[in-house]
């Protein structure tokens, strides 16, 4: 029992604020093809029960494999570089062009990609999850085959 509050109850393994240096991040992670993603705060690395943290870095002139991240919540930062997310509204390509200090949510299930067009520059985004792993399902395009989970985003079952 913690003496901090009296609702608080601290297990071993939660009771210190964990400090991750930026060389500590690894790569131990789900990763999609044309991208490097580095995990920083997860249920591995510090034993985080409802988020996942981590970095994207996009090679100059390269684009990612589609994806999506499940049932996970995406915040993103944008770092460094101008990488663009690319989506499938249902209708056609909706591309989303970013800065540096942009933010950008994708919902859960929402195929997408990140692209680099620069071509000189790396685009490196800060990545917050609302599950405490990286999840990552690749796919082989941005339009679903089955039209039901393109209307809902969410495969059927």
């Amino acid at each position: 029992m913690s003496t901090f509050h009296p609702d608080l109850v601290v297990s071993a393994d939660r009771s210190r604020i964990h400090h991750i240096r930026s060389g500590e991040l690894t790569g131990d992670t789900a990763q999609t093809s044309g991208m490097r993603r580095l995990e920083a705060i997860s249920g591995t690395t510090v034993g985080s029960e409802k988020i996942w943290t981590g970095e994207t870095h996009v090679a100059a002139a390269t684009a990612s494999g589609d994806h999506h991240h499940g049932e996970a919540e995406t915040s993103i930062y944008v770092v460094s570089g101008r990488p663009e997310f690319v989506f499938h509204d249902g209708t056609g390509v909706v591309r989303i062009r970013t800065a540096p200090g942009d933010h950008v949510f994708v919902p859960p299930w929402v195929p997408h990609r990140e692209e680099n067009p620069d071509p000189d520059e790396t685009a490196v985004v800060v990545i917050s999850r609302s599950t405490q792993e990286g999840i990552v399902v690749n796919l082989p395009s941005l339009v679903p085959r089955d039209p039901e989970s393109q209307v809902t985003g969410r495969p059927r079952g």
